[in-house]
C-alpha cells in the first residue's frame, strides 16, 4: 500500500501543485486505505470520493490535500473538523501536529471513527452532536474545516473561530455544488475568499440543511 500511497500523493496532489512540505509528508503517511472497507482497499488510493455508508463519502485525496493546505496548519494549533466519517482528515490534521476536535452528527459512523482512530494510535478529540453548532467548549479554534456543503457559512462556527483565523468550508445553494470558501478572521474583521466549485455531501443541522 505505500506504493500505492507514494504514486497518489506525486499524480494526484503534487502534480496538481500542492506544495506545503508538511501536507504532502501528512498525506503519505496516514494510511488510507485503513479508513476504507476492507473490500475497498484496492481504491483507498484512486482519484475520487469512496462511500463510507449511511450515505457519506470519503473525499477525493486531492480534495483533502487542498482544504488541509489552505488551513495553513502549524504544530501545536486547535483544530475543528465538522463531519468526521470514517476519520481521516483528523488523521491527516494529526499528523501535521495539531490538537483536533471532531464533531460527526451520524452514531453509526461516530462508533466506527472512534474505533479506529483509537486503534491506529490517533489522539482526536470526538464528539456525536450536530455539527453546525461547533464546540462551543472547547473554542476557540485556530482552524475550523467543514466536510460537509451548506447554504451558508454558520453563524456559531464563525463565532468560535479564534482571532487571527481560518475556516474552510464548502458553500453553494445548490445541494449539489459548492464554492469552497476560505475564511478569514482577523483583527474582528470576517473575509470570505471564493476557492473554486467542489461537491460534497450535505452539512445537516440546526444552521445547515
Amino acid at each position: 500500500m505505500k506504493r500505492s500511497r507514494d504514486r497518489m500523493v506525486r499524480e494526484q496532489i503534487q502534480a496538481r501543485g500542492i506544495a506545503s512540505p508538511r501536507v504532502v509528508a501528512a498525506m503519505r503517511k496516514t494510511p488510507r486505505h485503513m479508513f476504507v472497507e476492507e473490500a475497498l482497499h484496492a481504491q483507498a488510493y484512486e482519484d475520487y470520493p469512496l462511500p463510507i455508508g449511511q450515505g457519506q463519502t470519503i473525499s477525493q485525496p486531492y480534495i483533502v490535500a487542498m482544504m488541509t493546505e489552505l488551513l495553513d496548519i502549524s504544530p501545536g494549533m486547535k483544530v475543528l473538523e465538522i463531519g468526521t466519517g470514517t476519520g481521516y482528515q483528523a488523521a491527516v490534521l494529526a499528523e501535521m501536529g495539531a490538537a483536533v476536535y471532531s464533531v460527526e452528527r451520524v452514531p453509526l459512523l461516530f462508533q466506527a471513527a472512534q474505533k479506529r482512530l483509537a486503534k491506529l494510535g490517533y489522539d482526536v478529540k470526538l464528539k456525536l452532536d450536530d455539527g453546525t453548532l461547533g464546540w462551543p467548549e472547547a473554542g476557540p479554534f485556530d482552524r475550523i474545516v467543514v466536510t460537509a456543503g451548506g447554504p451558508e457559512v454558520p453563524e456559531p462556527l464563525t463565532r468560535q473561530l479564534a482571532d487571527p483565523g481560518l475556516m474552510v468550508i464548502p458553500v453553494g445553494m445548490a445541494r449539489e455544488l459548492q464554492k469552497l470558501v476560505l475564511v478569514t478572521k482577523q483583527d474582528g474583521r470576517v473575509s470570505q475568499e471564493d476557492k473554486g466549485g467542489v461537491r460534497f455531501v450535505d452539512l445537516v443541522g440546526r444552521h445547515g440543511w
